[in-house]
């Protein structure tokens, strides 16, 4: 990372003249401002990008995904058209697993069309060369811009990038954060003067008791309003899976990753992957108030376990090479795991579904949504 970017001095020119910008916006243009946005022109994972997701990691991810899918199209009537859609499918990697998996099912592999949410013209490069063998595939900007029918949606480390609003505890209230410039002409946070009126009447529970100086940050409900009316009008399943926390909380999760490290978000805009943590009890609210039904959130770990992902492992190293044997047993472990690098426990899974299917396959043993606790 350079210690400027050319981002850095288009955004400090957007506060010399407008003001101090909101968070949300300043993490908008970092990952997708037209020329310069961190997803826009580049690859960034794997060893030689910035982060590794799960997908990556091992195979078993995207099979174990390809066979919940097939749960969920046979829980939902076996319809002869089913639309498996993925939201930020990476390098298709993990769509490519799922599909290899689902060959098992002829007359599920005959139901598919395949849509892609992207709008990384280099991913949707590499998209294609990964499932070139597809028959019904297409690429999407938006959601909506994908036909009607039954569909199944995948959105693996999808939230963790939308932009966050954050607010900060004054001694009167809460004040929206914002991003400003300091004496010496860097970037630092900042927060609005006046506080927002009757914010506070919004917030959850556990947020209410904050001490000053708390930051509480929140994405709006559009994305997972789309998802959850698309099930619930047209059948189907959504799994969302990714980091974040079960229950609505302050703190602040706003960060920078570049080259597998952590970086200060405010170093560098548009050169380094900004994110922060998914509120999955949030998530959880609004497609339930939209009459959809929520199946958990519980622990990546809990939910591939449930899936069968050790035997999976077992039945690979048993053909496999030693060498090969002791990479399929680090990456089971990196992916159900818990502590410095594990993905086990940090990662949490949320299914959304029409509201007539009351069980999920790896939500079997999750107690179910329960509403009283999210007030």
């Amino acid at each position: 990372m350079t210690e400027h970017s050319p981002l850095h001095l288009e955004i400090k020119n957007l506060i010399k003249a407008s003001g101090p910008m909101p968070v949300w916006r300043y993490m908008e243009l970092c990952l997708t401002h037209p020329k310069f946005g961190y997803y826009v022109s580049r690859d960034p994972l794997g060893r030689e990008g910035d982060f590794t997701t799960a997908p990556e990691v091992s195979q078993m991810f995207g099979e174990l995904l390809g066979l919940w899918a097939a749960s969920v199209w046979k829980a939902i009537g076996s319809p002869p058209l089913l639309r498996l859609i993925e939201l930020g499918p990476g390098r298709g990697t993990m769509m490519a697993d799922a599909l290899r998996a689902l060959r098992v099912l002829p007359p599920l592999h005959q139901a598919l069309s395949l849509h892609l949410i992207e709008i990384n013209p280099v991913l949707r490069q590499k998209q294609a060369s990964m499932l070139s063998g597809v028959r019904d595939i297409s690429w999407h900007d938006n959601i909506d811009d994908i036909p009607d029918g039954p569909a199944i949606i995948f959105a693996n480390e999808y939230f963790d990038v939308l932009p966050i609003h954050q607010a900060v505890k004054g001694e009167t209230g809460w004040h929206e954060r914002t991003v400003d410039i300091d004496a010496s002409g860097q970037l630092v946070f900042s927060a609005a003067a006046e506080p927002t009126p009757r914010f506070e009447v919004l917030l959850p529970a556990l947020v209410r008791a904050a001490p000053v100086g708390a930051v509480f940050e929140w994405r709006p409900d559009a994305e997972i309003m789309k998802i959850a009316a698309r099930v619930r009008d047209q059948d189907g399943a959504a799994l969302i899976i990714d980091y974040g926390h079960i229950r609505s909380d302050a703190g602040d999760t706003f960060q920078a990753i570049a080259r597998h490290s952590f970086a200060d978000p405010l170093k560098a805009p548009g050169e380094a992957d900004v994110t922060a943590h998914v509120d999955f009890q949030a998530l959880a609210r609004a497609a339930e108030d939209l009459g959809a039904r929520a199946h958990g959130p519980v622990p990546q770990g809990d939910f591939l376990k449930r899936l069968g992902i050790e035997t999976r492992a077992a039945s690979l190293m048993a053909k496999a090479s030693h060498e090969a044997s002791d990479d399929i047993a680090s990456a089971l472990k990196r992916l159900i795991g818990g502590g410095r690098g594990g993905m086990g426990s940090m990662f949490k899974v949320l299914a959304v579904s029409e509201p007539r299917l009351t069980s999920l396959a790896g939500f079997e043993e999750a107690r179910p949504h329960d509403r009283a606790q999210l007030s």
